[in-house]
């Protein structure tokens, strides 16, 4: 699921590209991709890009109005920028956007159709998208110990919800974890000060610096390697592998549709994840997909 640095990227992207364009045409190929019926799809045509904003993980573009296009890519949906008029294809080309100087096509790969398109009018209903968790790079340590310690979860689990945090999924966590030397199951309210200020620099680190790398990588072209699993990651995705740290082999956790990857040694002490208790803390505490947690309710924050 591409995250904050992949969609940063992606929208630094779309403005170069559309932002000021008009969107001469929204096309669909798959009607399960629209999540909503008023305003009706075709009210977007005609309307020139005024902004292009991230809620969380979605892509929100702006039209003349005050009218949004809500994206949520999900696991396996992409953005391309083509030739004007691209064709779609029923098979896995849900959606085109149609500008005077090319078109964005959404592909989504795969049997499971869950990326997303809303149409909403106004901030407030824009705002009724947004999880509301906390944005980690202009949050200071403060208001992050807060939305941290705000429940008693694993740190995965916080990290990945998108009603705590903004923007961070399964890879990035991973990454973070690792950098801040810390077990992906260690509950949140059981950190000591320092722990919680280490987590919040390696959060910003983490995030920064695979936004800059991204960015360096696309050269100003269009993003089109969006990846879960990129070469430079420390642990995410590379069960088995040495750890660039330490050497020792990445761990993983694995449970219902997930997997975590971390290395022992930098981060539990030398300790393997797998016993009882974490089966059952795991049953407790994470979702059984990605999806579910995406699809959790809003809920308000302390303070």
């Amino acid at each position: 699921m591409p995250e904050l640095p992949d969609i940063t990227v992606y929208i630094e992207a779309l403005e170069a590209r559309i932002l000021g364009e008009t969107l001469e045409r929204l096309r669909l190929a798959s009607p399960f991709l629209l999540r909503t019926i008023d305003p009706p799809i075709a009210a977007a045509n005609g309307r020139k890009v005024r902004a292009l904003r991230r809620l969380g993980k979605r892509i929100a573009i702006g039209l003349e109005d005050d009218l949004w296009l809500v994206l949520h890519l999900m696991i396996a949906g992409r953005l391309h920028w083509r030739e004007r008029g691209a064709k779609l294809t029923r098979k896995n080309t849900p959606a085109a956007f149609d500008f005077s100087n090319g078109t964005l096509v959404l592909t989504e790969a795969g049997s499971q159709k869950r990326a997303s398109l809303h149409v909403v009018s106004g901030e407030e209903n824009l705002r009724a998208l947004d999880p509301g968790g906390v944005e980690v790079l202009s949050a200071g340590l403060a208001e992050f110990a807060a939305a941290l310690t705000s429940a008693n979860h694993t740190l995965k689990r916080a990290l990945t919800d998108p009603r705590t945090f903004s923007g961070i999924g399964n890879a990035y966590s991973d990454e973070i974890l690792h950098r801040a030397q810390l077990s992906p199951v260690t509950l949140t309210q059981k950190l000591k000060p320092e722990e919680i200020e280490r987590l919040y620099d390696a959060t910003k680190a983490t995030l920064t610096g695979w936004v800059e790398r991204l960015r360096a990588e696309a050269k100003g072209g269009f993003p089109e390697k969006v990846t879960a699993f990129r070469e430079g990651m420390s642990v995410h995705g590379r069960y088995g592998e040495p750890c660039p740290a330490c050497s020792a082999k990445v761990q993983r956790i694995r449970y219902a549709a997930n997997e975590t990857n971390y290395c022992a040694r930098c981060q539990t002490g030398g300790r393997l994840l797998a016993d009882r208790a974490l089966s059952r803390l795991l049953r407790e505490d994470w979702p059984r997909t990605l999806e579910e947690l995406e699809a959790l309710p809003r809920r308000a924050m302390p303070g």
